[in-house]
């Protein structure tokens, strides 16, 4: 069911779409929003218990504070692509749609790492540590999901998958020259890394275990280049108590 005008003009008790700031549309068999993005100052929307799959036109509500989306069906967490832009968003009800999957705690950690803003996430308040933690343990979503058509199932976004981008991703990340990486290191208060150890960098190092590292490594190193002031207070701050964690263990080992 596609939600109109009028329905969230006598919702919303507003004379105009611009004036809507609070829309409470639970359960009502919804599958389309597309009338979202006319909706430029709303504020808090609960679309919960409904069919809901396609989050783009959500991408236009600048204003959205609030969002409610528990129990629809969004079927991936690449959808978030089109939350990442709201720059008031601070409250997400997901949970209870298949995008959830089995783990709970990689789906908390890839909510969290792409929409750093949230203040409380599926009922729970979000902690700086679980905000650190998702740097490492959650997926950088960084294109939308590719749609099908239904009449002859070829894609309808140009987009690379999600296989595609990470491919693409890794391979730059280990072309880091020993220069730039030493570079990022020396910004980080870090060590720098010695020649006849850089390497490990290189793709062809055949240790599972290893190469994992090194590419984990390799994209924290490249993430900082984004990141601000504040934010490099922050990856030091973490770093520097992870550091200590190993110190202590080095030292109750020997």
């Amino acid at each position: 069911m596609r939600l109109s005008r009028g329905a969230v003009l006598a919702r919303a008790k507003a004379a105009a779409l611009d004036g809507v700031r609070r829309l409470n549309c639970w359960g009502s068999h919804l599958t389309d929003i597309s009338i979202c993005r006319d909706l430029p100052n709303v504020e808090v929307i609960s679309f919960s218990v409904n069919g809901i799959s396609d989050l783009e036109p959500l991408n236009q509500c600048q204003n959205l504070s609030e969002l409610y989306l528990r129990k629809n069906n969004i079927g991936s967490l690449n959808e978030l692509f089109y939350l990442k832009n709201l720059p008031r968003l601070r409250v997400l009800w997901l949970s209870e749609n298949p995008c959830c999957g089995s783990d709970p705690h990689r789906y908390r950690m890839t909510v969290l790492r792409n929409l750093p803003s949230l203040q409380k996430l599926d009922n729970q308040a979000v902690t700086e540590e679980e905000l650190s933690q998702a740097l490492v343990d959650g997926e950088e979503i960084t294109a939308p999901p590719v749609r099908r058509s239904v009449e002859n199932g070829c894609p309808e976004s140009t987009e690379p998958s999600a296989a595609e981008s990470t491919t693409e991703t890794e391979r730059e990340l280990l072309s880091f020259s020993l220069e730039e990486t030493n570079k990022i290191r020396e910004q980080l208060g870090m060590k720098p890394v010695p020649r006849d150890k850089f390497s490990s960098f290189s793709p062809r190092e055949t240790d599972c275990s290893r190469k994992k590292r090194n590419n984990v490594l390799n994209a924290i190193l490249l993430l900082t280049k984004e990141l601000d002031a504040e934010g490099l207070e922050i990856v030091q701050q973490t770093v520097g108590r992870r550091l200590q964690a190993f110190r202590k263990k080095e030292l109750q080992e020997e």
